[in-house]
């Protein structure tokens, strides 16, 4: 089906507070595009549902952070006014699409999702112990997308297969059923090194559960800690020694947040970033020097987020009217949507005129 309106959908679950790879991966683009213009309506959720999945027996670690996510996207610039922002559990419409969509999957097809495999892995899920909700949360997905008619999902590459999976899902509906569904887009970050942040460690990703992250609420006296304990290069013992770039956290950070307008600031011996590269690449930089670069642009970056985020916690009440706004506005759209579903799917029985007139006559001859 194709779109009549530009409509952006993205969130992310609630089971901890966000950290800047969630930022750069994502985030950062999304206020960047809300205020843009180019979009006709924007969706910002909080996939608590789907967090629920492996945190069935926790709940409270969700209802908790729901709070958090919530203060990290007003922080990060999120404004009600240009964007919803809403619960996933609290949009109902959610769940009947889901169950639908599960007819149009198969179990196969849900095991080669690279995206679900390395996901039972770092949960470590094995066999028959994979909690249903959690295997099958692709299609569940699919729904929040095709719900709202998403045309542009922007997320971090890891995510595209589940946009691939979702692409075929709406494809399906609608060769079957008829053109209801739209088929997204992936927006993915225009930079690389925002692809996919590692850890502070120097592990492939940064995550919460490894407790690799520097957080969008962590204290400047927080993130100057962390950016000291980074990873960099274990062969450059000395100075004087070559650095490499590759694997190096703490370049990575810098690719990510830093502009060379920064490092000429701070040190004016070099005019560009790739200046101070060259020079750790052939020694005689150090790895402190490049440390003390990244603890003040990444100060530069979340400084006004604590900022804001200040504020918001001053009137918590507030913020959770601004989630209920949010829910009753997404609602109406999801209402809409599953109407035409329904309609397509021929079980709207209730409000089809022509086939109650039909099966009377049928009955009546």
């Amino acid at each position: 089906m194709e779109a009549k309106e530009k409509v952006i959908l993205t969130g992310d679950r609630p089971t901890g507070r966000l950290h800047i790879g969630h930022y750069v991966g994502s985030l950062r683009r999304r206020v960047e595009l809300q205020n843009s213009g180019l979009y006709d309506k924007i969706f910002i959720f909080e996939a608590d549902a789907q967090a629920l999945t492996d945190n069935i027996e926790n709940p409270e670690k969700v209802r908790q952070n729901v709070i958090e996510v919530a203060l990290d996207y007003l922080a990060a610039g999120l404004d009600p006014a240009k964007s919803t922002l809403f619960i996933q559990s609290q949009i109902p419409e959610l769940c009947e699409l889901s169950f639908y969509f599960m007819d149009l999957v198969s179990v196969s097809r849900l095991q080669r999702n690279p995206t679900v495999k390395t996901e039972i892995q770092m949960r470590g899920f094995g066999g028959e112990s994979i909690p249903v909700g959690f295997f099958t949360y692709p299609i569940s997905q699919a729904a929040d997308i095709t719900l709202f008619k998403a045309t542009t999902v922007p997320v971090g590459e890891d995510q595209e297969p589940m946009l691939e999976q979702c692409r075929e899902i709406v494809r399906r509906f609608n060769h079957i059923y008829g053109d209801t569904l739209v088929e997204p887009n992936i927006l993915l970050p225009d930079n690389a090194a925002c692809l996919r942040l590692p850890g502070t460690d120097g592990k492939a990703k940064m995550s919460k559960s490894l407790g690799n992250c520097i957080y969008l609420s962590d204290t400047a006296d927080e993130v100057t800690k962390k950016v000291k304990g980074m990873y960099t290069d274990p062969t450059h013992l000395q100075v004087s020694d070559p650095g490499h770039l590759e694997g190096n956290t703490v370049f990575t950070y810098l690719d990510a947040f830093c502009q060379d307008a920064q490092v000429n600031a701070m040190f004016p011996e070099y005019e560009t970033l790739q200046d101070m590269k060259d020079h750790y690449t052939r020694g005689g930089l150090g790895d402190m020097k490049c440390k003390k670069l990244l603890t003040s642009v990444l100060q530069d970056t979340l400084e006004p987020m604590r900022l804001r985020r200040a504020e918001f916690e001053k009137d918590i009440p507030a913020v959770y009217e601004i989630l209920r706004k949010g829910c009753e506005k997404a609602r109406e759209t999801a209402v809409q949507t599953m109407d035409e579903v329904r309609r397509a799917m021929k079980i709207n029985y209730f409000d089809d005129a022509a086939l109650i007139a039909e099966q009377s006559a049928r009955f009546t001859k």
